[in-house]
C-alpha cells in the first residue's frame, strides 16, 4: 500500500505569535526555528509578518542568516501583502525567499475590506507574484477567509482558482480563518477542490474556535490535502490553531496511508520550551504534551498496568519522551505507591506499605496530589514511629500580628488526661515550645534542648509542597532526631515535636 507524503508547516512563529500577549525576542524565534526545523524536523516555517516592526526585521534576517548557512533557506516563509512590492523588497533586505502572499478567499472580504472587484484584486495579485518571480522568490498564496468563501461566494472561489492555476505559484493554502468549519464541511470542500484541480498543492489551515481543529485536520487530510499548518502548543489568534502535538500522534496512529516526517519523540521537548518562552502555560490535561496526560491516578488502573498491561493504549509516552506516572493522593491503591517506589530503587513489605499507603491518603485529603519525591519523607515518617502514642497533640491556636509577641494555645493529651496551656515566644513555633513546656513542667519532666532545626522539600517541588521539618533534641545522656511531615512548616514542625514527647514519656 503506497503512502502520500505530507508537509508540515509550522506556524508558531507566525500565527501562533498572534496569541494574545505573546510577543518572542528575536534570539527566541532563533532557538525555536532551530528546534523546529533541525530537532522536529518539520518540513516548512512561516517565521514572521512583513513589514510589521524593526524587531521583526531583525529577527527574520537572524533566522534567514542561520538558514542559508545550514541549508534549510526553502524551508522559511514569510507572510506577505498585496502592496504594490513593499513586502517584497522588506523581503529582500531580510533575506527570505519564500513568500506567503495574503489574498482575499471569500467575496465578503474583497467587497467590504479591499472594496474592490474581483478581476481588479487578481491583477494585483499577479503583479506581486511577478516582482516575487524577478528577485527569485518562491510564491505561495493564502486564500483568507476561504471557508467562509466556500459557504457563501463559492462562484468566486472557483473564479480565483482558475486564475491561481495560471500562475507561478507553488502552493495554494486554505484557511478556516475564524475556525467555523465542521469536520463534514472541511472533507467535503477541500475535495471538491482536489477533483476539480488534482495537480495544485493545496495546505489546510485549521483554527480551534469549535475544538474541532484536529477534526477538521483529519478531514482535510482525507479529502486530499497535500499540506497541514500547525501551531506548537495549539498557540494563534483566539482559541488557537490545530495544535501539532495531536494532530501529529493522530496522524501516525489513525491515518496509516499518509507519512510525515516529524520527530514526535521531540513534541515534549520543544512545546516546553515555547511554554516557557511565550508564558502561555500548557493545561494540564492538554492531550500529548499536558502534565497529567500520562498519569495514572486510581489505585485500580495502576493494578491493571501490573496485570498485561490492561490501561495501556498505543498512546505511550515514551513516544513523546516521556514516562508513565502514578499519582499519589486519597485515590491510590498499593499498585500506584509501588509503581513509585520502583522508580526510586526501593522496596517496603507488606506491612510497611500499608502503612505508608494510609499515611498518603490521609495527606490527600489535604493535599490533592502527593508527588514522587515527596514518598522517601513520608516513608521515614511513618517508619520512624517506633514508640507507643503516649502523647497526642489535639489542637492548638497559633497567632502572630504585627506589633505582638505571637502566642500559642494547645491542648494536648498524655496518657489518656488532657492539659491546656498558653505562652508566647520569639515566634509561632517557640510560644508552642512554651506552653507545651509549661505543661510539662507540671508533670516534673524536663524536656530536651532543641539544638538544630532543619526544613526541606523535595527537590524540584512547589510552593504547595510537602515539607520535612529534622529537629535534633539534646538531652544530659544523648541526642536524638524526630521528623515531621506536612504542607504546613509550622505544622510539620509540631508533629516532629509530638514525635519527641512520646519517645521521652516511653
Amino acid at each position: 500500500m503506497s503512502k502520500r507524503k505530507i508537509e508540515i508547516m509550522d506556524t508558531t512563529l507566525r500565527d501562533g505569535e498572534q496569541t494574545s500577549s505573546v510577543s518572542f525576542s528575536a534570539s527566541e524565534k532563533l532557538t525555536i526555528a532551530k528546534l523546529l526545523l533541525e530537532e522536529l524536523k518539520v518540513d516548512r516555517i512561516e517565521i514572521a509578518s512583513a513589514r510589521v516592526s524593526e524587531g521583526e526585521f531583525q529577527a527574520v534576517k537572524n533566522i534567514t542568516d542561520w538558514a542559508s548557512s545550514h541549508n534549510y533557506l526553502d524551508k522559511v516563509e514569510v507572510l506577505s501583502f498585496v502592496d504594490q512590492g513593499v513586502s517584497i523588497n522588506w523581503m529582500i533586505e531580510a533575506g527570505a525567499k519564500v513568500q506567503n502572499l495574503l489574498t482575499k478567499g471569500s467575496l465578503n472580504h474583497l467587497i467590504h475590506q479591499l472594496k474592490k472587484t474581483p478581476n481588479q484584486h487578481f491583477i494585483e495579485v499577479s503583479k506581486v507574484i511577478e516582482q516575487a518571480q524577478q528577485q527569485g522568490i518562491e510564491t505561495n498564496v493564502y486564500l483568507e477567509d476561504w471557508s467562509n468563501g466556500m459557504r457563501n461566494s463559492k462562484a468566486y472561489v472557483y473564479e480565483f482558482l482558475e486564475f491561481l492555476s495560471t500562475q507561478p505559484i507553488k502552493r495554494i493554502m486554505l484557511p478556516d480563518t475564524l475556525g467555523v468549519l465542521t469536520p463534514k464541511e472541511s472533507f467535503d470542500f477541500v475535495k471538491e477542490i482536489k477533483d476539480k484541480y488534482p495537480n495544485l498543492h493545496f495546505d489546510f489551515h485549521a483554527h480551534n474556535d469549535y475544538d474541532l481543529g484536529v477534526a477538521n485536520v483529519m478531514a482535510a487530510l482525507k479529502a486530499g490535502a497535500d499540506g497541514l499548518h500547525l501551531t506548537v502548543n495549539g498557540m494563534g489568534e483566539r482559541a488557537g490553531n490545530a495544535p501539532m502535538s495531536s494532530t501529529i500522534a493522530v496522524i501516525n496512529d489513525f491515518m496509516p496511508r499518509i507519512t510525515i516526517g516529524v520527530n514526535e519523540k521531540m513534541l515534549f521537548t520543544v512545546s516546553k520550551l515555547v511554554e516557557n518562552f511565550s508564558g502561555v502555560m500548557i493545561p494540564a490535561n492538554k492531550p500529548i504534551i499536558g502534565a497529567n496526560v500520562f498519569t495514572q491516578t486510581a489505585g485500580i488502573h495502576a493494578d491493571g498496568d501490573n496485570k498485561k498491561n490492561l490501561y495501556f493504549s498505543d498512546l505511550m509516552p515514551e513516544r513523546f519522551g516521556r514516562t508513565r506516572q502514578y499519582a499519589l493522593g486519597k485515590a491510590s491503591g498499593k499498585a500506584n505507591i509501588q509503581k513509585n517506589l520502583q522508580q526510586l530503587g526501593l522496596q517496603l513489605n507488606d506491612e510497611d506499605l500499608k502503612k505508608v499507603t494510609q499515611r498518603i491518603i490521609e495527606l490527600g485529603d489535604k493535599k490533592q496530589v502527593v508527588t514522587k519525591e515527596d514518598l522517601p519523607y513520608i516513608i521515614s515518617d511513618v517508619l520512624d514511629r517506633t514508640y507507643e502514642e503516649k502523647v497526642k497533640v489535639n489542637s492548638y491556636v497559633l497567632t502572630h500580628s504585627k506589633g505582638l509577641k505571637p502566642s500559642t494555645t494547645v491542648s494536648l493529651t498524655i496518657e489518656e488526661e488532657t492539659f491546656e496551656a498558653n505562652a508566647q515566644g520569639d515566634g509561632q513555633f517557640d510560644a508552642f515550645m512554651n506552653a507545651i513546656r509549661n505543661v510539662f513542667k507540671n508533670r516534673k519532666i524536663t524536656l530536651p534542648n532543641l539544638v538544630d532545626y532543619a526544613v526541606r522539600i523535595p527537590p524540584g517541588s512547589r510552593s504547595d509542597a510537602l515539607c520535612e521539618t529534622i529537629i535534633t533534641w539534646k538531652q544530659p545522656e544523648k541526642e536524638f532526631k524526630t521528623r515531621g511531615l506536612d504542607s504546613d512548616q509550622t505544622v510539620s514542625a509540631i508533629k516532629a515535636t509530638e514525635k519527641m514527647l512520646n519517645i521521652i514519656i516511653n
